[in-house]
């Protein structure tokens, strides 16, 4: 009787210490995060005695919260933030250095590069991938064969899709053979208009983000590719004014091609299956596909539990996580394990990850003033040079807009 005694009281004493030992580790999201990651937050909970508490942030006011709960010495445990501003906030000295944990994890080189690089500051890591975005081409495979054209065959260059968008608007009524974003959506623009340059081995920053090299022959290659489409009527008016309330406007069925989202194919399927569609990487000007790697890093500031927020991070990673990710419409951020990851589900997500190889994101210390801003000079000059009459005015004051702002920031 006293064994059994003594042994049930040290299991309650067991229970209670692992109880008392179990954190509970705060996380800011930014609101729209989506499903992917909110579900594998569930599995992890329920299979863990540390627990992810997520707050969801508005978009618009997550950077500077979290900059201000830093300074304040109120930040959260972890926080997902667009990668774009990993740079910046690395800079300043508010996030923590990862370097040594990250390249001991054994899948590191595997990991999105883009989201790595974007992650680096002065060869130290600060970021991880959490989850990845990529842009990539669509089109609409009832539209083309309307229109005469082979539904199963993706276009490789842009006069071959330049073609296809006449013969798709030829059809008449409202049905229109390419759309973007272009009135003011820098971010929009951004990540479906540069990969154009960027295919082609341009880019509109040095690699130091110290320079910008916007006036490039590619890129006037690509203006001069969506302004023919513009004359010839091939894309709706609207495009001129759309500051990306209507980025997805492809999904109305009345647009036989459009450069989106990865994230695109998981709302297609779901909420519009009566678009029958396919998905290739986008071309660059000289036919050689690129894309724009977004989405979120994994970043955390002086937390006393680093060792938790480590562990669900490789939670993650593992290939449970990556599943159930995937499952809800995000990319893998492991190549090593993506074909396992995506087995089972729409083949198209393939797509997606042949675009993360090829991807690119500008790595600068000023994005939201150079690119993002509705007024920057990015989001001025794709509208200026795509719709203005002053071709060579859209790209010397960009180009010296861009410089002045960045050389602000040094």
């Amino acid at each position: 009787m006293f064994k059994k005694l003594m042994a049930a009281t040290a299991l309650i004493s067991a229970s209670m210490i692992s109880a008392a030992s179990a954190e509970t580790i705060s996380m800011w999201v930014r609101s729209g995060i989506g499903d992917s990651f909110k579900e594998v937050v569930k599995a992890y909970n329920a299979g863990h005695e540390n627990k992810v508490e997520l707050t969801e942030v508005p978009f618009a006011e997550l950077v500077q919260k979290y900059a201000t709960a830093i300074a304040g010495g109120q930040a959260p445990d972890a926080l997902s933030l667009d990668l774009i501003y990993t740079p910046a906030f690395a800079a300043a000295g508010q996030l923590e250095d990862l370097t040594d944990w990250s390249k001991a994890l054994p899948y590191f080189n595997s990991l999105s590069p883009s989201h790595v690089k974007l992650g680096t500051y002065e060869d130290k890591i600060y970021g991880l991938p959490l989850t990845v975005e990529t842009s990539i081409f669509a089109w609409n495979k009832d539209l083309y064969e309307k229109a005469g054209l082979d539904p199963e065959k993706a276009p490789k260059t842009w006069q071959e899709i330049t073609a296809n968008a006449e013969k798709i608007r030829a059809l008449g009524g409202d049905t229109y053979g390419f759309y973007f974003s272009g009135g003011g959506c820098g971010g929009c623009m951004i990540f479906t208009f540069t990969p154009l340059t960027w295919g082609a081995g341009a880019d509109i920053l040095s690699a130091d983000g110290k320079t910008a090299t916007l006036d490039t022959p590619q890129m006037r290659k690509a203006v001069d590719i969506y302004r023919n489409m513009v004359e010839k009527d091939l894309v709706p008016a609207g495009a001129a004014s759309d500051n990306g309330v209507n980025f997805l406007s492809f999904t109305n069925g009345k647009i036989g091609q459009q450069s989106l989202g990865a994230f695109a194919i998981g709302t297609l399927v779901t909420q519009h299956p009566e678009i029958d569609f396919g998905v290739t990487l986008i071309p660059g000007v000289d036919g050689k596909p690129s894309s724009f790697a977004g989405g979120d890093n994994f970043v955390t500031k002086g937390t006393p539990r680093l060792e938790e927020v480590k562990e669900f991070l490789e939670y993650t990673y593992s290939p449970e996580g990556q599943k159930i990710m995937a499952k809800f419409g995000s990319l893998p951020t492991r190549g090593d394990i993506a074909n396992e990851v995506l087995e089972g589900l729409d083949p198209r997500l393939k797509v997606g990850m042949e675009a993360i190889a090829v991807a690119q994101t500008p790595y600068t210390l000023q994005f939201n003033d150079l690119i993002n801003s509705a007024n920057g000079p990015w989001a001025t000059f794709t509208n200026a040079a795509i719709y203005g009459d002053d071709i060579d005015g859209a790209f010397s004051n960009a180009q010296d807009e861009m410089q002045s702002i960045i050389d602000a920031g040094q």
